[in-house]
């Protein structure tokens, strides 16, 4: 099926602005809600009713929680606005089973979100920042650098809208990946912030066990994460075996080369008893050869982990090259024999509209001061 543009407007770019970006009702957990809602004069079982209208009901606003007062919602339109990202621009291929989403902000920034529907599992994508620090060779976000963080809210509003569209195709949201634009273990704050809105069973009622945190590596953080109370699943983007090919596709492998990411990972799988999925973008002749293969497997041998080999996608600002479809097979096997680990192919969705993190946005972006 061809790639259809469900583009909701042609919004021209607004100019990037230093103003402060407003609370919204999707950046609050629920006991800073329920003490909101006192401080307004409101008794606290209104929190409950208004959780359940957000992300249970997942209304689109205000005026759809039909059994809080007027008055009471009025009010918090002012003071507390539902959200303040805008949907500019939707794709949807793959048959109908991928949507691939772009949201513009309060400050004019652009950020996209994944839906991906599968015969099992509804999947959504989400980002966490505009754009990324981490600068990997391979990935269209990185290209411009990090603009900022997103909000909570604003990765819980990516959550929510996904959930209710799924639920408009008659599924319902199963999983979500933290895959998206951005590095969320450098966004930690608000990325477990995040976490425990969507998890809190008064509310969305979101599985941690659904949800999966990938970063390049931040060992700090992955160590922080290992003591977190959500049993989250990790995956770490490795992409290569050795600290001279990694550092030249990860650049913060610098900082924490590849034996000291190892040991951080072995201390996440003693303490959480959970494996970790190692993520290894295949690109033709640069990660790819037999040698490396073996290498990637005997690095991993022993440990609790699976690898997900993810054929490179298409870049068009960018020269990789996925590797055809015998050596893609002939490489996930020398790693599977070589480490005895699981191995399993990913190939992307979307490559029609433009899947690959960030190219939705840089070519949104580029059509606009075109």
């Amino acid at each position: 099926m061809p790639m259809t543009d469900l583009t909701i407007t042609s919004t021209p770019a607004a100019r990037t602005t230093r103003r402060e970006r407003p609370v919204t009702i999707y950046d609050l957990p629920f006991d800073q809600l329920e003490a909101r809602l006192v401080d307004l004069g409101a008794p606290n079982y209104r929190a409950k009713q208004i959780f359940d209208w957000t992300y249970d009901k997942q209304v689109t606003g205000y005026d759809g929680m039909r059994n809080v007062p007027v008055d009471l919602r009025d009010t918090l339109s002012e003071s507390l606005p539902f959200s303040t990202m805008k949907l500019v621009r939707a794709l949807v291929a793959d048959d109908g089973e991928t949507y691939k989403l772009l949201y513009q902000t309060f400050d004019g920034q652009f950020v996209e979100t994944v839906l991906m529907l599968y015969p099992e599992r509804a999947t959504v994508c989400v980002s966490c920042q505009v754009g990324c620090a981490v600068g990997c060779a391979f990935c269209a976000t990185g290209i411009g650098g990090l603009t900022r963080n997103l909000t909570a809210g604003e990765m819980v509003q990516q959550t929510v809208d996904a959930a209710r569209r799924a639920k408009e195709l008659g599924r319902t949201l199963t999983n979500l990946v933290m895959m998206g634009m951005g590095e969320p273990l450098q966004n930690y704050t608000p990325t477990m912030t995040f976490i425990g809105i969507i998890n809190d069973e008064r509310g969305m009622n979101f599985g941690a066990r659904r949800i999966t945190i990938s970063t390049s590596g931040i060992v700090p953080r992955i160590e922080a994460l290992a003591v977190e109370p959500y049993q989250v699943n990790l995956a770490v983007s490795l992409h290569a075996p050795n600290d001279e090919l990694r550092s030249q596709l990860v650049p913060i492998n610098e900082r924490w080369p590849v034996p000291v990411l190892m040991a951080a990972c072995d201390d996440y799988i003693e303490r959480t008893g959970r494996r970790i999925s190692f993520e290894y973008a295949l690109m033709k002749g640069i990660n790819s050869s037999d040698e490396i293969a073996r290498e990637l497997g005997k690095l991993l041998r022993g440990r609790l982990c699976h690898v997900n080999v993810i054929p490179f996608n298409p870049v068009d600002m960018l020269e990789f090259e996925r590797p055809d479809h015998e050596s893609i097979n002939r490489f996930a096997s020398i790693v599977e024999e070589s480490g005895n680990v699981p191995v399993t192919v990913r190939y992307s969705r979307g490559i029609e509209i433009a899947a690959a993190c960030g190219q939705l946005r840089n070519h949104h972006e580029r059509e606009q001061r075109e």
